[in-house]
């Protein structure tokens, strides 16, 4: 069934945003079809600035830019194969829905029906209950050791047994791992020739082959990671044919209710950071919208793909749309862009695109209100009380600086004292603050005097703090 959902065309004239049309039925052939952003109705100003932003966050990074099916921008090396990280997650996401509906795998069955353990210390009876969606979800409740995560993922990995199976939502990779050990045992086949024969050989893909999967195995767990190489362009493909709810051409690849289920929200995912972000089936749903201050408002539907190093395709149903940045992680680069950095690329994306709801343009370069220096700055914070992130998770904030120099930070309606630290103005007529936390770095930030609020801008000159003072 074609997959026709009413959205608005973006574009410059009033009279093409206010119109809504189904989503082009256009795919590409042996290769994408281009298309120039003025013929697209995009503004190729913004579109400049936007790869000027994506280059200084990472030179090396590939860009690819679909509307209608045709590339409007592209820049860096869309065909060099490097490593998805953990956009692998949402591959296989694809190939247990293909495996869901043709009864090879049940989405109710539990670890323990299906003889699904781990080595000593092996599962729990408790553990062995969570099913075969809660492992989609990331909500097992299982905190084995697990392959390939991150040092973060560890840290942050809560003690065994201390949730039960779908009660809680952790980022997970004993899960992800587990699904594919799931999933091979019950095709018989490898994850890397199933994607190969189910998704790369029917949408065309140009560069990816089975042996760009490899297993990552070792002694903390029995169950092994699985990474994929792709390029850009190949994973724009894969990103298309989910902006097509699984079909491609005339072929049902990926049942299209499967996409509909594994690409809405069912967790609140990394809610410390702010709101806007959720978890599907191994997809994330939405993006950070507020993180202390506004990010980006992506429409409605809008959902990614992720890996660590900066790897992202994203979704975007209300406007036709796929964006995919890949960073070749094998090559020397910058740290990892973060959700922030990620927001701005795609607001200005949108905003070239024509999207007037993307939310306010948080550079410092374009700030309304007067930047504070000298005494003016410091007149502005001393004994001042500055009242911020009201949609943080356990919010909001306020930020007590007294004219000694030191400062705690308030947190919740009842104004708990939570941190404790310093404050000064540096040479550089910054705000700077430094919590009395080990290994606590020093913060500091550009401020900008809007009417009644304080805008606290970062070293990317990005808003990190959008405040009211008290």
């Amino acid at each position: 069934m074609v997959f026709a959902l009413a959205v608005l065309v973006l574009g410059t004239a009033a009279t093409q945003a206010d119109q809504s049309v189904a989503i082009a039925d256009n795919f590409p052939g042996a290769a994408f079809e281009t298309t120039t952003p003025e013929a697209a109705g995009w503004s190729a100003e913004t579109l400049a600035e936007a790869k000027a932003w994506s280059q200084q966050l990472a030179p090396t990074a590939a860009v690819m830019i679909v509307q209608h099916g045709r590339i409007v921008a592209e820049w860096g090396d869309t065909a060099v194969k490097s490593n998805l990280h953990s956009i692998r997650k949402s591959l296989l996401s694809a190939l247990i829905g293909i495996a869901v509906d043709k009864h090879e795998i049940d989405l109710n069955a539990t670890l323990g029906s299906l003889g699904i353990d781990d080595n000593s210390p092996g599962l729990t009876e408790t553990e062995k209950a969570a099913t075969v969606v809660d492992l989609l979800k990331a909500r097992s409740g299982i905190y084995h050791a697990a392959l390939y995560e991150t040092p973060g993922m560890a840290k942050l990995r809560p003690p065994r047994g201390s949730h039960l199976p779908g009660t809680f939502w952790y980022y997970n990779n004993w899960d992800f791992n587990a699904l594919g050990s799931i999933y091979e045992r019950a095709t018989m086949q490898s994850i890397f020739t199933s994607l190969d024969q189910k998704i790369a050989r029917p949408i065309g893909m140009q560069d990816y082959q089975p042996g760009d999967g490899e297993y990552f195995r070792g002694k903390d767990s029995d169950h092994p990671a699985y990474p994929i190489r792709m390029s850009a362009r190949d994973l724009a493909r894969f990103a298309l044919l989910y902006l097509h709810d699984g079909r491609w051409k005339d072929r049902q690849l990926v049942p299209s209710a499967w996409v509909r289920e594994s690409t809405q929200s069912y967790s609140d995912a990394f809610a410390e950071i702010g709101p806007g972000l959720g978890y599907g089936y191994l997809w994330w749903i939405g993006f950070p919208r507020d993180m202390g201050a506004p990010t980006v408002n992506v429409p409605a539907g809008s959902y990614e793909a992720i890996g660590a190093e900066g790897q992202y395709a994203f979704v975007i149903p209300a406007y036709d749309l796929v964006i995919v940045h890949r960073v070749n992680s094998d090559l020397p680069h910058r740290p990892e862009p973060n959700f922030r950095q990620m927001a701005r690329l795609l607001w200005l994306v949108l905003s070239a695109a024509g999207d007037r709801d993307a939310g306010p343009d948080v550079a410092l370069a374009h700030a309304a209100g007067t930047r504070l220096s000298g005494g003016a700055l410091t007149s502005a914070l001393s004994g001042k009380t500055l009242a911020v992130g009201k949609w943080l998770k356990g919010g909001p904030f306020a930020w007590q600086l007294r004219a000694d120099g030191t400062m705690s930070i308030l947190a919740g309606p009842a104004r708990r004292e939570r941190w404790t630290g310093t404050w000064r103005v540096d040479d550089r007529d910054r705000f700077c603050r430094t919590l009395n936390e080990t290994d606590a770095r020093e913060l500091c930030l550009v401020v900008v005097a809007n009417d009644a609020r304080l805008q606290l801008f970062d070293s990317d000159g990005l808003m990190r703090l959008d405040a009211e003072v008290e």
